[in-house]
């Protein structure tokens, strides 16, 4: 901390050289009383808030030392991409056949915005305390109650997309396996096991992935991922054209008293038992504010605007995805569409859905080190452990993927994933923290009266969807126990 003398005079302060921070955005609507590497005096009115000032904006080298990142735009926008997208795509149907059409667009227009909002919060207090890590900056703002509430909510997040994209692989890839052998889907061989070839895939693929060192460096498997599921999306508006909608089909597999002529008739708004899991499954489909800050560390020549720029190319190219990938894959199977998409289409005869299959196989385990990498930096951080170390890296790597292999194999459904993960912790990433850092670090900054009322009205969304989701998602569990007893 640079100290003052006394005496020093005012020009002499004017004419001060302050160390430049490149966290700070270089926009003209920004707070930044550093203009050319000086201290500005137009606002200074008397030398002691000068020294204020000053300390203010050298204090913020106390969070993170600055380390320019070397990840160019695009290449962010694909990690960022592929970090938000994930086995939510595949639930997203289903969402919508227990929404309707009319109210699913505004659900999904509304979690798109509210989570671009989200994001602008988190960069603005990344901006104001200097902190480019998720824990570091709860910690900045709240103490340890905060570093360990961010720790908690980011891990239950990745490690519960994760649990999903390990799902996909062990119901999706034994089928695949057998196609291409010729086996019928009753064969059964401890190769073709769902739950050995998790583990094959986890030590033999991920396992090296998630040793590299530098987050930037999967761009590219984010970009191949990417376009794994740009060819499950223009498979899935191919087979709406081709499968045709069979009443008959449906009233033999839906019970009886969901049976009704117009199976095959699109609904705009619909209620039912099922509505509940539509919120939580779109905010899990959305939730990537674990992997924001890691991203923008690595962005190169980085500042909040063009992280922002970053954010909202990703999110709106997801926002098309996922709207196209549910409307044509409800219009192909309406109310008949299950929790995994996927697993709707046969592909014993059927070469394209095989591939497609493989397609979007191959595109979940390359988004899983992505996610993983935020998993393994927050618990180094929270044991303030962040200097890079080659053996700890390997071990910490190695048995965390033992124990996400272990909860894989026993875990009941993805539509559970899309349920807990939804209420709690991506509620928590999009609206709750976000929020709450922004109201604490701007409590002594009169003039963004405007924009704390909206991050107070932000929070008390997010305290909102908590109050009203969590106990309708724990009455339909009651429900499909009591049902499942009663069988």
């Amino acid at each position: 901390m640079m100290h003052f003398k006394s005496g020093l005079e005012l020009t002499e302060l004017q004419n001060m050289t302050v160390p430049e921070d490149d966290n700070i955005s270089n926009d003209s609507n920004d707070f930044t009383e550093v203009e050319n590497g000086q201290i500005n005096s137009k606002f200074i009115s008397d030398r002691e808030s000068r020294r204020s000032l000053t300390n203010s904006h050298l204090e913020k080298k106390k969070c993170d030392e600055y380390i320019p990142g070397t990840t160019s735009l695009g290449m962010s926008v694909f990690n960022l991409s592929n970090a938000i997208m994930g086995s939510g795509i595949l639930g997203l149907a289903f969402a919508l056949a227990n929404t309707g059409i009319l109210l699913f667009l505004i659900l999904l227009t509304s979690v798109t915005l509210l989570s671009i909002y989200s994001i602008n919060l988190l960069l603005i207090c990344s901006k104001e305390t200097g902190c480019m890590v998720y824990e570091k900056l709860g910690e900045q703002v709240f103490g340890t109650t905060g570093k360990l509430v961010i720790f908690g909510a980011t891990s239950l997040q990745n490690t519960g997309a994760m649990l999903s994209y390990l799902f996909i692989v062990k119901n999706e890839l034994p089928s695949a396996i057998k196609f291409l052998m010729g086996k019928e889907e009753a064969f059964s061989a401890w190769y073709v096991d769902g739950r050995v070839l998790v583990v094959v895939v986890t030590f033999g693929i991920i396992l090296p992935l998630c040793l590299l060192k530098n987050l930037g460096y999967l761009g590219y498997t984010s970009g191949f991922s990417l376009s794994c599921m740009v060819f499950f999306l223009i498979v899935v508006i191919y087979k709406k054209f081709q499968i045709r909608c069979d009443v008959a089909e449906l009233n033999s597999t839906i019970s009886a008293n969901l049976t009704n002529p117009d199976m095959c008739t699109p609904k705009y708004v619909t209620f039912n038992s099922k509505t509940v899991y539509a919120l939580p499954t779109i905010a899990f489909a959305f939730v990537c504010h674990p992997s924001v800050l890691p991203i923008y560390s690595e962005l190169k020549d980085r500042s909040q605007k063009k992280m922002q720029m970053v954010s909202n190319i990703s999110f709106f190219a997801m926002f098309v995805m996922y709207f196209l990938t549910a409307i044509f894959g409800y219009l192909t199977f309406y109310e008949n569409v299950q929790s995994d998409l996927l697993h709707k289409y046969q592909s014993k005869d059927d070469i394209l859905i095989l591939t497609v299959r493989l397609a979007v196989i191959v595109a979940v385990i390359l988004t899983v080190p992505v996610l993983f990498f935020t998993v393994r930096s927050s618990l180094f951080e929270l044991a303030k452990k962040t200097k890079f170390n080659l053996c700890r890296h390997i071990l910490v790597t190695f048995i965390l993927l033992v124990i996400i292999n272990l909860l894989v194999i026993f875990i009941p459904s993805m539509k559970d994933i899309f349920g807990v993960v939804g209420v709690t912790s991506a509620n928590m990433l999009i609206f709750i923290l976000p929020s709450s850092l922004y109201l604490k670090i701007t409590s002594q900054d009169g003039d963004k009266g405007t924009q704390r009322i909206w991050a107070a009205l932000f929070l008390g969304l997010g305290v909102l969807f908590s109050l009203v989701s969590i106990p309708l998602v724990i009455y339909d569990w009651a429900c499909s126990s009591s049902s499942d007893e009663g069988h």
